[in-house]
C-alpha cells in the first residue's frame, strides 16, 4: 500500500511505500511541537475526511519537557488527533480489524493496512475484494 509521508520517515517499517501521489493512507513520521499544538496539515485533514487511515508514529512526537502547562497542551493535542481518527503507533503493535470495521472497509472499497490482524469473520467479509 502507498502512503503519504508527513515529516521524517520512521526508522521502523510500518508496511507502506511512501509516495506523494495516489496514496491510500497517511503516515505522520514526526511533528514539531508547534505543528502538534496547532495541527492543521491540510493533506492529513483531507485524508481523514475521505476515510483514509492516518497513522502517527509516536516516538516522533515532541514532549512538553519540564513545563507542566506545555505537557498538558501536548496531551490535549494528542487526544484531539485521536478523536479525529488518527491511529497512534510505535511500530510494534499491529491493528486488529473486527467484523464491524471490515464491513465499513468493504463499503468504502478499501483494504486494511499492511500488518493488520483480521478476526476470522473480518477475513471472511473482506474475502474476494480486489
Amino acid at each position: 500500500m502507498n502512503a503519504l509521508l508527513i515529516g521524517e520517515k520512521p526508522p521502523v517499517d510500518l508496511g507502506y511505500e511512501y509516495t506523494e501521489k495516489d496514496y491510500d493512507a497517511v503516515v505522520i513520521g514526526s511533528l514539531g511541537l508547534g505543528a502538534l499544538l496547532r495541527f492543521s496539515e491540510e493533506r492529513v485533514l483531507s485524508a481523514l475526511a475521505a476515510g483514509k487511515p492516518v497513522l502517527l508514529y509516536t516516538p516522533g512526537l515532541p514532549t512538553g519537557g519540564r513545563s507542566r502547562g506545555l505537557n498538558a497542551a501536548v496531551s490535549s493535542a494528542k487526544r484531539t488527533l485521536k478523536s479525529w481518527g488518527v491511529e497512534f503507533t510505535d511500530g510494534t503493535r499491529r491493528r486488529l480489524i473486527t467484523a464491524e470495521e471490515a464491513r465499513a472497509l468493504r463499503v468504502q472499497g478499501r483494504r486494511p493496512g499492511p500488518g493488520a490482524v483480521l478476526t476470522p469473520l473480518a477475513r471472511d467479509i473482506l474475502e474476494g475484494m480486489e
